[in-house]
């Protein structure tokens, strides 16, 4: 692959953040920490880098890719950012540059590159969204029709199963370590 930032793509994760080692993790991607990413997720950061925020899951067979489009790179528009307490389903593929927080993309379901979560939304599983707009902050897309209606109030946090896995996983998977913070000289 070639480099066309000038600098070695890099893996930074945070601390207290669970990455199995069997997870696919390409190109330069942050963990915030306490992130849990289940082995066999791929990560792939071809068209810019990927920032993932605080208390994620990431489960099985979830793709998350900042694909690259063209041959021209734009630094600052091709990050992908995803926020906190947001949860990646099995078989998932998220492409989306703009994810806020405490999202839900449940089990096969497909966020396209031209879509932006807000905050709260929930994506059904199986369920697709391609089209180019911002969904509105605690929107549920659901059933085969991809219906859309707005919920009173956010999916809760999956905090007691992020602690859980935080427990588990390293019982039973290696793990990727933490990057330590470079200190300045």
């Amino acid at each position: 692959m070639a480099n066309t930032h000038g600098h070695k793509p890099s893996v930074k994760i945070g601390a207290g953040a669970v990455v199995c080692v069997e997870a696919e993790i390409r190109g330069d991607v942050t963990i915030g920490p306490r992130t849990v990413i289940h082995p066999k997720a791929r990560i792939v950061a071809e068209g810019g880098p990927i920032v993932i925020g605080e208390c994620n899951l990431i489960e099985e067979q979830a793709l998350i890719i900042n694909p690259k489009v063209g041959e021209k790179i734009d630094k600052n528009s091709g990050t992908m950012t995803i926020g906190s307490h947001n949860v990646f389903e099995v078989g998932c593929r998220c492409e989306a540059l703009k994810v806020g927080n405490n999202n839900v993309v449940e089990a096969k379901a497909l966020v396209g590159r031209n879509t932006e979560l807000s905050n709260g939304c929930i994506i059904g599983a199986d369920c697709e969204i391609t089209s180019k707009e911002t969904l509105p902050e605690n929107t549920v897309i659901f059933g085969q029709s991809c219906n859309r209606r707005v919920q009173a109030e956010r999916p809760p946090p999956q905090t007691l199963q992020l602690d859980f896995l935080m427990k588990i996983l390293p019982n039973y998977h290696h793990l990727k370590k933490a990057t330590k913070p470079k200190a300045d000289k």
